[in-house]
């Protein structure tokens, strides 16, 4: 019993990490901790999930007192926001939903849950639509990790077994 919290803190912890997220969660818990994919697929993106409410609730406040009280990082985030805005802004409007769904779903380098929510951050989208948007996405991907690594691991089964 203690091992099984334990793997379940374990990988709901990865599914909380920037870069890793359900990428590094679902493989190291059913080829290192030896979870079931099903449980490693709930506790990794449970855990990628959570640091999205985390994360869509703290960058407004952090990003408003950094402002407040920093004239560097105050002319440089507001730089950024208006670079961003002003360049992407028409791109972002045309896909939207369809857009964050896809970045975060899409489990690549550099996408996921933890840029997502920045991007969602950066074109003021609010709270609640983009936790929902996330999560989708989140759940796309985690579906994807699970399905490419159950299929490369029956791969190398099956040559292991068919030699």
């Amino acid at each position: 019993m203690e091992t099984d919290l334990l793997n379940i803190l374990i990988t709901f912890g990865i599914g909380m990490l920037p870069i890793l997220e359900v990428r590094g969660a679902i493989p190291f818990a059913v080829g290192v901790l030896g979870m079931s994919p099903l449980a490693a697929y709930i506790w990794g993106v449970l855990g990628n999930i959570a640091i999205v409410a985390i994360l869509l609730s703290l960058l407004d406040p952090v990003t408003k007192l950094l402002m407040k009280h920093s004239k560097f990082f105050n002319e440089w985030l507001s730089k950024l926001f208006d670079k961003t805005r002003h360049k992407h802004s028409h791109r972002f409007n045309e896909l939207g939903a369809i857009f964050l769904i896809s970045f975060v779903g899409i489990p690549l380098p550099i996408t996921g849950a933890w840029t997502g929510s920045l991007i969602a951050f950066l074109f003021g989208i609010r709270f609640w639509p983009a936790f929902i948007l996330i999560s989708i996405g989140v759940l796309i991907s985690g579906g994807l990790i699970s399905l490419g690594f159950e299929s490369i691991t029956s791969i190398i089964d099956w040559m292991m077994n068919h030699q």
